[in-house]
């Protein structure tokens, strides 16, 4: 197998263990900036794949996130966070991560190359049509990402791929694909580094882009959330508040009778009748609020 550049020796790590703590701090701050900026020219098929990932939810497809070690750990922490965030159904985000709860204590690497285990994972996810399938490797070859993207595609599900070496052998079974082509690592080949930085931001992008794409952000703020503790209920409240105008008493008034809907308490700031005129509002115009909002005038 030829090494790609996630395994290639990054220009300044010669020497680098008799430097000072300060100058190597310097050369890992300087190499997780050039792995972010990488990101940039990846944009275009970012939103490629966003628009993929919404349909498929928009449809009544699912979400599965496929990972093996650091790479799975990214796609795992950005799938963990829809539905708090964009109050996107639990039931719609699947999370392959190679080992299952086994790699939240031990990383270890015999997993990334179980093909079986891959294959079984995706049989009993039931990934099929209507699903969006989301596989991240840095090598872009990992077996168990791999054979998960073979089994989506001959399954007729979609296939997003994200890999950070050009010409990644999991690109072949994608039907968009994210080049994320970080420089050498400092420490060779420790991904969880520059390209699980790059990883990271790609991801936070697109599932962003999801949000928005189905209504569920609007004038930057989160107005879908799972408001669930403490903290987001405050949240809610001031988003309503933001949005309609009203004090923040009257905003967490109108979150109570809309049942905990950001959405439908900003439409009864607006003018609708009761939580039931909203919440048929925002049926009419496919959850959009703006628009929900629009059609109150």
């Amino acid at each position: 197998m030829t090494a790609g550049k996630t395994e290639a020796r990054h220009e300044q790590a010669e020497g680098l263990d008799e430097r000072s703590p300060v100058e190597v701090l310097a050369v890992l701050s300087s190499a997780q900036q050039a792995a972010a900026a990488v990101v940039d020219a990846a944009i275009a098929d970012i939103a490629d794949a966003a628009k993929l990932a919404g349909d498929a939810l928009r449809s009544g497809g699912r979400l599965v996130y496929v990972g093996a070690g650091s790479s799975g750990l990214m796609a795992m922490s950005d799938a963990l966070e829809l539905p708090g965030t964009y109050g996107i159904a639990r039931d719609r985000i699947v999370i392959l991560l190679a080992g299952g709860a086994a790699s939240l204590e031990d990383l270890a690497g015999g997993y990334e190359d179980d093909e079986a285990l891959a294959l079984a994972d995706a049989g009993k996810a039931g990934i099929g049509k209507g699903d969006c399938v989301i596989c991240v490797t840095a090598s872009g070859s990992t077996p168990y990402v791999i054979a998960v993207a073979d089994y989506a595609q001959s399954h007729d599900a979609r296939v997003i791929a994200l890999a950070n070496n050009p010409g990644a052998p999991l690109f072949a079974y994608a039907d968009i694909s994210i080049l994320l082509q970080t420089p050498p690592e400092v420490i060779a080949g420790s991904t969880r580094m520059g390209a699980g930085t790059a990883q990271k931001i790609a991801f936070n992008m697109l599932s962003t882009l999801v949000g928005v794409q189905l209504g569920h952000v609007h004038d930057g703020y989160m107005v879908n959330l799972k408001a669930d503790n403490i903290k987001l209920r405050d949240r809610a409240s001031r988003i309503v508040a933001g949005i309609s105008g009203v004090g923040i008493d009257e905003a967490t008034r109108l979150l109570q009778q809309s049942e905990g809907s950001v959405k439908a308490a900003v439409l009864l700031a607006a003018g609708a009748a009761d939580l039931a005129a909203a919440k048929a509002a925002l049926d009419k115009t496919g959850q959009s609020l703006r628009r929900a909002l629009a059609s109150l005038k």
